[in-house]
């Protein structure tokens, strides 16, 4: 039974005050357990796009179905064969702010080998005892009898079939209360988030009118790990590529040509030495060109709750790289990391032979002052000046005989970094709903470490915030991915609370 690191559980049991369900019969409660038996029968309805199209489209009328028995309007917007959703509530008023809110039906793909359960896509009901995962009857969640720690397992229960349910269970509140929105709600539901062409971009741009709104809200990624109410500005960009160092044209004796023939494997070990220096800096020329933090940026940084020493003890790390003065300030700056290598054979497979090539996966992390082309284009400039020729695909006889460094780069796209600015009045709007709501102060991170489409969503010229309302621990694109009892509940919350609260409604500074 693979369990899941021990200070994830011990930051949640400290901040579990943070996220219990809502008071007892309260319209909340009550929405949010009414919702949990469609939640479950959402979880075992497959939604990996690369695998079959059918089944994406299952998932669509699913949501299409729902939406509207839960009162909001609801259609599928074409995408091939793979339709996401759109779905609004009912009452559009032109005096009120409208915020479109952005989730994804799909998962990532699953390896059933790896889960402990019967199925990804057979959910699971488990508690922590004895420091091991074990199996509780499923009736216990639909009957709102869950404890806040106990995990719903199954591929997509966080990342992102959650949010979608939470929007659903928000507005049935807001119904039992007899209460309508303080702003005007619309809902985009990718299906090509995980998985298949990017599309997210063209569907938007011919909807844009119905698509219209004066902020976005994407409802993806994890909470930080204190689990308390999280509001992100931005996010990542990234680009990779793989960079290939040629030698002989085919595979040689190590016998008879070693010490004579140049080995590819061990000069892409020099190369990718000269990328970095011993503290972890990338040493690119230009690499970090343009990052600069602003006084509030660092006071940003300094408010996040992280506590390093346990960090560096989940991850089993003596010292972290030095590329920042903390977590927070090390992921807002680029970086360049190498994926994964492949030289010939190791183990039982290997042979006494010198490589014909070397590869090296390359992936980088940008932020917004680095584009991923100059970062690309850069790079390109530092290969060049180790003495390297590079040429697309493999090289000619002629330059086999001109050059005796030769290397390809394939690849090198990658969507950019976004961040709005912090002092962006939806994100004001959005601290202050969340504090009112948890009567707790939101953690506030200027720049999370991963991506998330919102190239697809500049079209629509508003700004784009990230709240995540899933436990950090939740194992997404992994084996046993999982969702938090308490932070479904609370995630109900978040989004009720964020319905009444009228978008003008920004504290002064």
């Amino acid at each position: 039974m693979r369990l899941l690191p021990r200070p994830f559980l011990a930051a949640l049991a400290l901040l579990s005050c943070l996220a219990q369900p809502a008071l007892a019969d309260t319209p909340v409660e009550t929405a949010t357990k009414d919702s949990l038996k469609e939640w479950v029968a959402f979880l075992r309805l497959p939604n990996i796009t690369k695998r079959s199209t059918a089944e994406i489209r299952a998932n669509a009328d699913w949501i299409e179905d729902a939406f509207q028995r839960y009162g909001y309007t609801a259609q599928q917007l074409e995408d091939g064969e793979t339709p996401m959703v759109y779905a609004a509530w009912p009452t559009q008023s032109p005096g009120r702010k409208t915020v479109l809110f952005y989730a994804h039906m799909d998962g990532q793909a699953v390896k059933p080998e790896e889960w402990d359960q019967e199925s990804p896509f057979s959910p699971v009901l488990k508690t922590m005892a004895d420091g091991a995962w074990t199996d509780l009857p499923l009736d216990r969640l639909l009957n709102g009898e869950s404890d806040p720690d106990d995990r719903l397992f199954a591929r997509s229960a966080a990342d992102d079939k959650a949010p979608i349910m939470m929007l659903l269970a928000a507005m049935n509140a807001l119904k039992a209360e007899g209460r309508g929105p303080a702003i005007n709600i619309k809902i985009l539901l990718d299906s090509h988030e995980e998985g298949g062409p990017p599309t997210l971009k063209d569907v938007v741009k011919r909807n844009a009118d119905l698509l219209a709104a004066d902020a976005v809200i994407m409802l993806d990624g994890p909470m930080h790990i204190s689990n308390r109410p999280t509001v992100v500005y931005g996010h990542r960009g990234g680009a990779g590529f793989e960079l290939t160092v040629f030698g002989a044209r085919t595979e040689l004796h190590s016998g008879h040509y070693g010490n004579y023939s140049p080995n590819p494997a061990q000069l892409l070990a020099a190369l990718l030495a000269t990328f970095k220096d011993e503290c972890g800096r990338v040493t690119v020329a230009g690499f970090y060109d343009g990052v600069v933090f602003d006084d509030e940026t660092k006071a940003a940084f300094a408010s996040v709750p992280d506590d390093e020493a346990a960090i560096n003890a989940r991850l089993g790390i003596a010292q972290p790289d030095c590329v920042g003065l903390s977590y927070q300030e090390a992921i807002n700056y680029p970086s360049f990391n190498i994926a994964g290598l492949k030289a010939a054979d190791v183990g039982a497979n290997r042979r006494t032979i010198i490589p014909e090539y070397a590869t090296a996966a390359i992936g980088m992390r940008t932020v917004p002052a680095t584009p991923p082309e100059r970062l690309i284009a850069l790079v390109r400039t530092h290969i060049e000046a180790q003495g390297y020729h590079l040429v697309d695909g493999e090289p000619t006889e002629e330059e086999r005989m001109k050059y005796p460094r030769l290397a390809s780069m394939k690849g090198g796209g990658g969507g950019k970094a976004l961040q709005t600015p912090l002092g962006a009045p939806v994100g004001k709007w959005i601290t202050a709903s969340l504090k009112e709501t948890f009567n707790a102060e939101p953690v506030r991170i200027p720049l999370m470490g991963g991506s998330v489409p919102t190239s697809g969503l500049l079209s629509l010229d508003a700004p784009i915030m990230l709240l995540p309302l899933v436990n950090a621990d939740n194992n997404q694109h992994a084996a046993n991915e999982n969702m938090r009892v308490g932070n479904y509940y609370d995630g109900v919350r978040a989004l009720h609370g964020l319905f009444l609260t009228p978008f003008e409604t920004i504290p002064a500074d």
